[in-house]
């Protein structure tokens, strides 16, 4: 092992701001979903900038996707078209309504989701699409809500990689599909430990997934405790979820989402000095976001060339040993057990994703690093592969 320090895969940047407000949360007395989540989310929909969309703050990703396809009607009997390269979260919500997942392969060059399968994989059956902005590049957006408005299916977006990421200009949560979810998991852009948001024009959309995000209630516990009239009475109306967020964690959101684009900015400075150290190894880079817009960077993913002379395990062992932290996004779907199985999926059927499966590692890329600690880690990797310093 290395004699410097160990240099983690991710790292949340926390500073006194968010503290503070957890700390005034806390004395608050108002510790669950009150003001600060209701803050947090008219503070997004003035982030996103657009008067009609509504921010329904969730306790993770995953619940919003859940409520997201749920208020859209997803249910027995339906296809969800998403792709195979992501994470289970992306998919496992589908089987939670009782509704089929189809999955379709990757574009080479961008490791997002290829519009002109998702056409292919269209049925009578098919009712939504998922597209996953992976990593924080925008998938073609443009060509998802064509075909969904030509097929008149529904689109959902995983943004969970995506803030603030711009396709044309435009953020990523004001595209025009029917709902978008984002991520504040820990290793996130910006993080409220765990949470997301669910972000969305359509005002029918956004009510059904107030009500479901708690048990079906037909009023918040918020608004039932702090009315001026007797509020105890409340209705179930539907078998709804318990996937609202906590005020201490919107406290951290508060703050976080204010240095959302500096985080930004230093995750892109930090990729650029990547692209720089890494351009003559023998190593695939990540894609960069088209001129004028931006890209997240909330992984940095780059694939060993098959001239690189070592394989993609091997290479994390030796990156280990050297001190780095690193991982792999993902595993697809159509190795593991239960989705390979259910749908009879076989390696054939994926051939992108699975060729950059076998070759890809996320190296560390976070708003604490340095830019020594990314010279640190181009180091290692060349020491790796056996290129002198």
């Amino acid at each position: 092992m290395s004699d410097l320090p160990f240099l983690p895969f991710a790292l949340p940047e926390i500073g006194e701001d968010e503290i503070n407000e957890v700390v005034d949360t806390l004395r608050s007395g108002w510790v669950t979903t009150g003001p600060k989540a209701k803050r947090f989310e008219q503070d997004f929909a003035a982030f996103l900038g657009e008067p009609q969309i509504e921010c329904i703050a969730v306790n993770s990703a995953t619940a919003g996707l859940h409520l997201a396809l749920e208020a859209c009607g997803i249910g027995p009997g339906d296809e969800v078209i998403t792709t195979t390269h992501t994470f289970t979260a992306t998919a496992e919500v589908v089987r939670y309504l009782g509704a089929d997942v189809v999955l379709v392969d990757i574009d080479p060059a961008t490791l997002n989701i290829d519009p002109k399968l998702v056409e292919a994989a269209i049925t009578p059956r098919t009712k939504c699409i998922i597209p996953v902005h992976y990593a924080g590049l925008a998938v073609d957006m443009i060509a998802i809500l064509d075909i969904a408005r030509k097929h008149g299916l529904r689109v959902v977006e995983d943004a969970a990689h995506a803030l603030p990421t711009t396709l044309e200009r435009e953020l990523i949560g004001t595209m025009g599909s029917d709902a978008t979810v984002f991520s504040f998991y820990a290793n996130k852009t910006m993080t409220t430990g765990e949470g997301g948001m669910l972000v969305t024009r359509n005002a029918e959309l956004a009510k059904r997934a107030r009500v479901m995000r708690l048990h079906g209630m037909s009023r918040d516990a918020f608004d039932r405790f702090t009315s001026k009239v007797p509020s105890w009475y409340y209705e179930i109306v539907a078998p709804g979820f318990k996937y609202n967020l906590t005020d201490i964690a919107a406290a951290m959101g508060i703050h976080q989402l204010r240095r959302v684009r500096a985080f930004q900015a230093r995750r892109a400075e930090l990729a650029q000095r990547y692209l720089e150290v890494l351009a003559e190894l023998p190593v695939v880079l990540p894609p960069q976001a088209p001129e004028g817009d931006m890209h997240s960077w909330h992984l940095f993913v780059i694939q060993l060339k098959d001239s690189a002379g070592l394989g993609r395990d091997a290479f994390v062992q030796k990156l280990y040993e050297a001190g780095i932290g690193c991982s792999v996004h993902y595993v697809p779907l159509h190795l593991h057990p239960y989705w390979r199985d259910r749908y009879q999926l076989r390696v054939e059927q994926f051939p992108h994703s699975q060729y950059a499966f076998e070759r890809m590692v996320s190296l560390p890329i976070y708003s604490l690093m340095t830019v020594a600690d990314v010279d640190r880690v181009a180091a290692a990797i060349r020491r790796a592969l056996g290129f002198s310093q």
